[in-house]
C-alpha cells in the first residue's frame, strides 16, 4: 500500500455496487483508494484486483486511508442509507479539511441530504448527493449519475463522473457525439431528490409490465416461450428500454431444478426498499397526483400478504371463468398500447413531481437534462426518453409531458387499446391498477368540468369549508340548515318527455296527503 497521496478519489463500503464503481474509475484511468469497515473484505478484493493488474490502493485504517487521497479529498461513500452514513461522515470529519468533498452515492433520503450538505457547510466540507443508478453492471459499465450540491464541488469530481457514467449519442447535437449520462442536478439535495424520483418511475414501469403479463398469461394463456416472443418483438418498437430488454430474457430462462419456466416458480412477494414511498409522500407533500407509482407501491404492499390473499382466494368469489374467443393478435396490440400510454402517464407523473419540487426547494431544475441522462445506464433507460428530451427542448416549461404535440398523438392513437385492456382486465377479474391509475390520471387531467364541486359542497354542508363560483369570484357559504333557502321540491313519478332532472316547468310535484 502506498503511503503517498496520489489518488483521485477514494470509496468506502465495498458491497457490489462499491466494488463496481472502483473498478469502473481503475477502468478509465483513475487511481482510487478504498476502505471498508471489515478489514478482510478489503483484503480478500485487494488480492484479487492485485492478481489481475489493477492500480488500486486500499487503507486498513480511515487515517491511511484518508491520507492516500490528493487535495481536495474526494471521498466517496455506498453505505447503507440513513445512520449509517451519518456514523461514517462522523468518522471522517476529524480526518478531513476545509475544502475537501464527501461524496454520498446510495439511496439517501433527500431532507437527509439537506441537512447533511447544510451542516458540512458549516464546517468548510463540502457535500454532494449522488443518485447513481443502472445496479452492479451499471456501476461497472457506466451508470447514469445524478449529483447535487455546490456547484464548485461538483467541478472537481465532473472529471471522474462525466468519463465513468454511461455514454449515449447526443440527439441534440448535429454532429452525433456522444454524451455522458451525468449532469450537475442543482443544489443541496436536488440529486437524491431526482434519483427517488427515478425509482419512483422505475416502480411504475415495473408494475405495469406486470399487469401486462398478467393479462396476455391469464386472458390468452400465453406460454413463457409465447411471452418471450411478444415481449421481444415489442422491443423492437417503441416499447424499446432495458425494462422490457430483462424481461424478455426472464421468459426464456428455465429453471435447473424443475425443468419449468424460471418465472413460474419464483414466489409472487414483492420486495422494496422505501424510495417508492419516498415518492409518494414527497407527492402528497408538494400535491402532485402520482397515481401510477401509487398503485405500484400499494401492489408490492398487497404480494406481500401471501397468507391473506391464499385464505381469501377460497372465500372471496370472482367472475365466471371465461375463454378468450376474440382476435389474439388484435389483444396484443391493445395490450402494448396500454402499456405504452400508462408508461408515457407514469413518466408525466414523476417530471411533474421534479418540476414541483424545483420550485419548492428553489432548485432550477432542467427536466430536459435529466430526460437526457436517463436515456442510457440507469433501470428507466427506454428509447423514448429521446422524444421527452426532445419535448423539452421544444418547450422547457411544458407543464406535463403528455401536452407535448408528440405524447398527446400517441394518448390518441392507444386510448382504445388502453381502454379496451382495463375493461377486459376487469370482465376477468384481473387486477391491473397501474393501468386503471393511469388512464384516470389521464381522464381526470383531461376533464374540464370533474365532479368535485359536489365534493366541495359536501365540505361545505358538514364543515362549512366554503365553496367557490363558476359565475362570481370570491368564496361562498350556504347556510344548509336554513329553513328560508331555496330548495328543489320532492318530485313523484313523471313521463320522460317531462324535463325532469333539467329544471323543466313541465314538472309536477306529487300532491301532499291530505290533512288527516
Amino acid at each position: 500500500m502506498s503511503e503517498h497521496a496520489n489518488c483521485d478519489l477514494g470509496l468506502i463500503g465495498l458491497a457490489v455496487m462499491g466494488q463496481n464503481l472502483v473498478l469502473n474509475m481503475e477502468s478509465k484511468g483513475f487511481t482510487v483508494a478504498v476502505f471498508n469497515r471489515t478489514t478482510s473484505v478489503t483484503q480478500q478484493l485487494m488480492d484479487e484486483w492485485t492478481k489481475v493488474g489493477k492500480h488500486i490502493e486500499a487503507g486498513t485504517t480511515l487515517e491511511e486511508f484518508v491520507g492516500l487521497l490528493k487535495k481536495p479529498r474526494k471521498v466517496m461513500i455506498m453505505v447503507k442509507a440513513g445512520t449509517p452514513v451519518d456514523a461514517v461522515i462522523a468518522q471522517l470529519l476529524p480526518l478531513l479539511e476545509k475544502g475537501d468533498i464527501i461524496i454520498d452515492g446510495g439511496n439517501s433520503l433527500f431532507t437527509d441530504t439537506l441537512r447533511r450538505e447544510k451542516e458540512l457547510k458549516e464546517k468548510g466540507i463540502y457535500y454532494i448527493g449522488c443518485g447513481v443508478s443502472g445496479g452492479e453492471e451499471g456501476a461497472l459499465k457506466g451508470p447514469s449519475m445524478m449529483p447535487g450540491g455546490d456547484p464548485v464541488a461538483y467541478s472537481f469530481v465532473e472529471p471522474i463522473f462525466t468519463k465513468i457514467s454511461a455514454q449515449v449519442v447526443d440527439t441534440l447535437a448535429a454532429d452525433g457525439r456522444m454524451a455522458p449520462c451525468c449532469t450537475y442536478i442543482g443544489p443541496d439535495g436536488a440529486g437524491h431528490y431526482v434519483k427517488m424520483v427515478h425509482n419512483g418511475i422505475e416502480y411504475g414501469d415495473m408494475q405495469l409490465i406486470c399487469e401486462a403479463y398478467a393479462l396476455l398469461k391469464n386472458v390468452l394463456g400465453l406460454s413463457a416461450a409465447e411471452l418471450h416472443d411478444v415481449f421481444n418483438k415489442w422491443n423492437e418498437g417503441d416499447l424499446n428500454s432495458f425494462l422490457i430488454e430483462i424481461t424478455t430474457d426472464i421468459f426464456s430462462r428455465i429453471d435447473p431444478d424443475t425443468g419449468q419456466p424460471l418465472v413460474d416458480v419464483i414466489l409472487d412477494k414483492a420486495g422494496q426498499k422505501g424510495t417508492g414511498k419516498w415518492t409518494l409522500q414527497s407527492a402528497q407533500d408538494l400535491g402532485i397526483p402520482v397515481s401510477t407509482i401509487n398503485a405500484a407501491v400499494e401492489q408490492r404492499i398487497v404480494s406481500s400478504m401471501l397468507d391473506q390473499r391464499h385464505a381469501a382466494s377460497k372465500i372471496l368469489p370472482g367472475p365466471d371463468k371465461i375463454e378468450f374467443t376474440g382476435d389474439r393478435d388484435a389483444f396484443i396490440q391493445a395490450v402494448q398500447d396500454a402499456l405504452y400510454a400508462s408508461k408515457i402517464v407514469s413518466y408525466a407523473q414523476g417530471l411533474a413531481l421534479i418540476g414541483a419540487a424545483s420550485k419548492e426547494y428553489g432548485w432550477n431544475l432542467s427536466v430536459g437534462n435529466i430526460a437526457a441522462i436517463w436515456r442510457g445506464g440507469c433501470i428507466i433507460r427506454a428509447k423514448f426518453l429521446d422524444r421527452i428530451t426532445e419535448a423539452y427542448g421544444r418547450d422547457s416549461q411544458l407543464v406535463n409531458l403528455m401536452l407535448d404535440p408528440f405524447f398527446t398523438d400517441i394518448m390518441a392513437k392507444t386510448q382504445n387499446g388502453w381502454r379496451e385492456v382495463i375493461a377486459t382486465g376487469a370482465k376477468y377479474g384481473i387486477a391491473v391498477p397501474a393501468f386503471s391509475a393511469s388512464l384516470g390520471y389521464y381522464d381526470s387531467y383531461r376533464d374540464a368540468r370533474g365532479p368535485q364541486n359536489l365534493l366541495q359542497a359536501q365540505r361545505d354542508y358538514f364543515g362549512a369549508h366554503t365553496y367557490e363560483r363558476v359565475d362570481k369570484t370570491g368564496t361562498f357559504h350556504t347556510d344548509w340548515f336554513g329553513l328560508d333557502e331555496e330548495r328543489l321540491k320532492p318530485h313523484g313519478d313523471v313521463k320522460a318527455d317531462t324535463g325532469v332532472g333539467q329544471g323543466g316547468s313541465e314538472s309536477q310535484p306529487t300532491p301532499p296527503p291530505p290533512t288527516p
